[in-house]
């Protein structure tokens, strides 16, 4: 991922979750961090989708993972992945403690019909 636009490894993320979910109260499957503004979203398969919303209002090319262990980026732009790329600002991830899909309390019983 050498001399990937889009990527400011000094912009700490926006919070533990999605910043829109959160907002209204809503629930995700995974998260997204978007490597330029740190925007914490949530991923295409969560109901919302906000992690491409975002790039979409914003032209923001590329998110990282912000599970915990993963450390791989997607590029919106051009539809791929790299399992790695440059170190972002910490926190890498969201709290450990909280679950996927989560956040804890806010997640129905039937999710997983819901995913797509």
């Amino acid at each position: 991922m050498t001399g990937a636009t889009g990527i400011d490894p000094s912009v700490p993320p926006s919070g533990p979750g999605c910043v829109e979910c959160d907002a209204v109260g809503g629930w995700w499957f995974h998260l997204r961090r978007c490597a330029q503004c740190g925007h914490i979203g949530c991923c295409d398969s969560s109901p919302a989708q906000h992690a491409s919303a975002h790039y979409k209002a914003t032209g923001h090319p590329v998110v990282r993972s912000y599970e915990p262990g993963e450390a791989w980026f997607w590029s919106y732009e051009t539809s791929e992945m790299y399992e790695a790329g440059p170190d972002l600002t910490p926190p890498t991830s969201h709290p450990a403690d909280q679950p996927s899909p989560g956040p804890a309390g806010r997640v129905p019983k039937d999710w997983a019909r819901t995913l797509r």
